[in-house]
């Protein structure tokens, strides 16, 4: 379920992103799950057919979801093999910092860190 805040800074399209995003990641929505329409989603969220669409593109950019036509969007197996190689990368990370020495909290800033400079945001 998605819930939009009103109140939020967060613009409605990256709210129902994010949330898309998180449901795909927790394998909330497993690989071939197939998605509202966005005509539906919007009904339902109270949205612009428009903020859904934007939430649905960006998705399907990061290749979390796949459109098929007609018949409709769905879960994309890519955002499973995006998630698989995370996991292994940070299994990998997690051995290298244990190995330097590096305590968990070092370890998490230092992921914190490298996350926002790839975001762009500053540290």
């Amino acid at each position: 379920m998605i819930r939009i805040d009103s109140t939020s800074a967060v613009p409605p399209y990256e709210q129902v992103r994010s949330q898309l995003a998180a449901q795909i990641a927790d394998r909330v929505l497993a690989v071939g799950t197939r998605l509202p329409t966005v005509r539906q989603l919007a009904a339902d969220l109270g949205l612009a057919v428009n903020t859904v669409a934007r939430a649905y593109r960006e998705l399907e950019e990061a290749r979390m979801v796949e459109t098929r036509g007609r018949a409709g969007t769905f879960v994309s197996a890519a955002g499973e093999r995006s998630r698989i190689r995370a996991e292994q990368a940070a299994r990998q990370y997690a051995s290298t910092a244990v190995g330097l020495g590096l305590t968990a909290s070092e370890a998490l800033e230092i992921v914190r860190a490298a996350l926002a400079n790839a975001a762009g945001s500053p540290t």
